[in-house]
């Protein structure tokens, strides 16, 4: 299949190129710069690329007609620049638009998990982008992961960086926030599975893996498999903002990433149960393996 891949230079597009290449599918890859991207690393002749900017529709004719299927990896929560609401609604409409004019049958969304009524600023963009997506020419698969566990990973090396700097935690009451983590192998093998399966197409998803969890014993259970000793302390009075700055100040995220991160993980992101594991035949990842895997793929990275 002829597959239009979005948000290339980001970490789950990274993960999924290789796997669709390997599966024999014609990749083209949409990125603002081309120099953002190391082609020689995959060696090849199914991959080519496009400079496309779905803010900028004039950039948008490189994207061409034929294509089959397309990956929608558009994210700018960690934008230091502009509103990334604004920004993602804009991405989409324009994303929308030009796609309805090719022959492409299936996009595939990767958002969040949707089940409260009151979302943080992050959920309500993903949720927003999601409409708009939807009732268009194309089908659509969304795909909602929560805590993706995988090297390379946001939430992954926040929580390395936590747990690996700090013996003593005194951290805020959303630590108690249970979620449902899921291993980036876990997540590459859905994105790949919904792949032209016309079961899934205009239907949403909810994945995550084996464990719910809360964020304090995440922490802990990764400090439990590094061989760390960690002492975890929750008080009420630390405010969303001081959250952030902790964050900030610990970790390597930038002061805007911690502040919409901190906005979300005081909601809880729980699967709605659904059979697309068993439809696919994906074996879930429990949370203590996750964590194991990941640090493989670091070994092998160094």
């Amino acid at each position: 299949m002829k597959i239009l891949l979005t948000g290339v230079t980001g970490y789950i597009a990274q993960r999924l190129l290789p796997v669709l290449l390997n599966n024999g599918h014609n990749v083209i890859c949409c990125v603002r710069d081309k120099n953002r991207l190391n082609l020689e690393k995959y060696k090849s002749k199914n991959l080519s690329v496009i400079e496309c900017d779905f803010l900028n529709k004039e950039t948008l004719g490189e994207i061409p007609e034929d294509v089959d299927i397309v990956f929608y990896l558009i994210h700018s929560m960690a934008s230091d620049t502009g509103d990334f609401t604004e920004m993602e609604t804009n991405c989409a409409i324009n994303f929308k638009e030009r796609i309805q004019k090719t022959n492409a049958k299936q996009v595939i969304y990767l958002s969040g998990i949707i089940n409260e009524s009151k979302l943080s600023k992050h959920l309500s963009s993903r949720k927003k982008v999601e409409d708009i997506l939807s009732n268009s020419k194309f089908a659509l698969t969304t795909l909602r992961a929560g805590i993706i566990v995988g090297s390379g990973s946001s939430s992954f090396e926040i929580i390395r960086d936590l747990v690996e700097k700090l013996p003593i935690m005194i951290t805020p009451r959303w630590l108690k926030t249970r979620c449902q983590p899921i291993a980036i192998r876990n997540v590459i093998e859905f994105m790949n599975g919904v792949i032209g399966k016309t079961e899934t197409y205009n239907k949403s998803y909810d994945i995550g893996g084996l464990d719910i969890l809360t964020y304090k014993e995440m922490l802990l259970r990764f400090a439990k498999i590094r061989g760390l000793k960690r002492r975890i302390f929750v008080v009420p009075v630390m405010t969303p903002k001081i959250s952030s700055y902790w964050l900030y100040f610990v970790t390597a995220t930038s002061f805007t990433l911690a502040k919409n991160l901190v906005n979300s993980m005081k909601i809880e992101v729980i699967c709605k149960k659904n059979n697309l594991a068993s439809l696919l035949g994906i074996n879930l990842i429990d949370y203590d393996n996750s964590i194991k895997l990941a640090f493989e793929k670091i070994e092998q990275n160094q």
